[in-house]
């Protein structure tokens, strides 16, 4: 799916101007207190979130309206919380289904720039904009396809996602697109975003576990929003 030699990225990114309109949210400093080790580069494609989604949501509606000012909030940071519970180690292949505009796995992308991301939805216009998104940061190491979960090929180490349906229609999508080989912390799986009460719906899952958000960033929006891991076997 993608090539296995080292990823080479451009020395130099041009940061995004804000649109005339807009004001720079200032929750982009959350992402450079919650991970002061950010490169340069890193820091500069995460600047550049907020002018790009703003320009894109403008043509797409690929982000709530009222939420676009609380990019770095409800959407970046929040796709961030899965690297507190299982950081991406050098060629890890990472399928992100359902990914909308591009979370969790654009962030993701950007902290991990060693790390193998598939982003796939079912809807076009969305990938139009992850593919565009991607391009303009630079990021070498996404490959963005409409396309339906149970059509996916190959396997992965970990399958990321945000609530897009309950977990035992998601686990029936992905099971058997778990790598065998193991090099994480965590058993391959599942990290799944999702908020509210989860006892039911993860009844039948006595392996998840589940973390809060809120142990790891303070922002009210985080209170009940957590990550779940769900090993899965690999399946030949």
């Amino acid at each position: 799916m993608f090539q296995q030699e080292n990823v080479t990225f451009v020395k130099k990114v041009v940061v995004g101007t804000w649109p005339s309109d807009a004001k720079p949210n200032r929750n982009m400093n959350d992402i450079l207190n919650h991970f002061p080790d950010l490169t340069e580069l890193q820091q500069q494609q995460f600047e550049k979130l907020y002018a790009l989604y703003q320009d894109w949501n403008a043509k797409i509606n690929v982000i709530s309206r009222k939420d676009i000012d609380e990019l770095y909030t409800r959407h970046v940071l929040h796709s961030l919380a899965i690297a507190n519970v299982q950081p991406f180690g050098p060629g890890a292949q990472i399928l992100d289904v359902g990914t909308g505009g591009g979370f969790p796995g654009i962030p993701l992308a950007i902290l991990f720039p060693e790390a193998k991301f598939y982003l796939i939805d079912v809807i076009g216009k969305k990938i139009t904009v992850v593919k565009a998104v991607a391009e303009a940061l630079g990021l070498k190491n996404v490959k963005a396809e409409q396309l339906r979960a149970e059509n996916v090929k190959g396997d992965f180490d970990f399958i990321v996602s945000r609530a897009v349906t309950n977990m035992p229609d998601f686990v029936s999508w992905v099971r058997d697109r778990i790598k065998k080989a193991q090099q994480h912390a965590l058993p391959n799986g599942i990290l799944y975003l999702k908020g509210g009460d989860l006892s039911e719906e993860l009844k039948d899952f006595p392996k998840a576990t589940q973390y809060n958000i809120s142990d790891f960033f303070k922002d009210d929006f985080f209170e009940t929003k957590k990550v779940v891991h769900l090993p899965l076997k690999y399946k030949p």
